[in-house]
């Protein structure tokens, strides 16, 4: 089927209909009436190819016409082969994943941003664990800052059942130096991360309070964290 349109978007030989044509090839053209164009293409042992027919007169050139459907092909092929194909890459966290485990997804994050793929971080929530939902947003922003250099931040996390999302795409190439409010969210994180350590070390796993605490920091990371999305737009 594709083979076919690109039969059909050249008209040859006696498919050309027009009084005259221009005939160009070799950085020279020339007009000549479509017959006279049709016998110096079988002097030649070539065809009679349309190649602009919206031109006045239609630009023609005397080529193989099966070795000009070859080159097309090719060059469609070429073309769509350069095409960059961005796939999402999934990184999954628990609420309470350790620092090893941590690094480990940071670093193919990295991997997925380099090679030009958007990443999709979420933090899972199992039974009870749902608790922790504030410590899973602090935990995405910081996924965010820690790829500062490599993705830009799509939307802010976001409780979908049991899943909290955090959506990012590859920067363009080029380092890029920290804005003041990528700095002030780097600090925001780094405080929202030192309360939940000493929230969870006070609590031992019982719910967390609803205002204040880690939440309140959680908010100020996530104030940051839009302050960054919206200047970088």
């Amino acid at each position: 089927m594709k083979n076919d349109n690109i039969k059909n978007q050249y008209r040859v030989n006696e498919q050309i209909r027009v009084r005259e044509v221009r005939i160009v090839g070799d950085g020279d053209s020339i007009v000549v009436p479509t017959r006279q164009a049709l016998d110096m293409a079988r002097e030649q042992g070539v065809d009679l190819v349309e190649i602009s027919p919206n031109a006045n007169p239609p630009v023609c050139r005397l080529i193989d016409y099966s070795k000009f459907l070859y080159q097309q092909k090719k060059r469609q092929k070429e073309m769509k082969a350069k095409q960059v194909k961005v796939e999402v890459k999934e990184i999954r966290f628990g609420p309470q994943t350790d620092e090893h485990d941590y690094q480990f997804k940071l670093k193919h994050a990295k991997e997925f941003l380099e090679e030009g793929n958007k990443v999709r971080a979420y933090v899972f929530f199992r039974g009870r664990s749902i608790l922790f939902k504030e410590q899973g947003e602090v935990l995405l922003l910081r996924f965010a800052n820690d790829l500062e250099e490599y993705g830009k931040v799509e939307g802010m996390p976001s409780l979908e059942g049991k899943k909290m999302f955090l959506y990012l795409a590859p920067k363009k190439a080029g380092a890029q130096k920290k804005s003041q409010q990528a700095r002030d969210r780097e600090a925001a994180v780094a405080e929202a991360k030192e309360n939940a350590r000493q929230s969870q070390s006070t609590e031992a796993g019982a719910e967390k309070p609803a205002n204040g605490g880690l939440l309140a920091n959680a908010k100020i990371s996530a104030d940051a964290l839009k302050k960054l999305t919206e200047s970088e737009d």
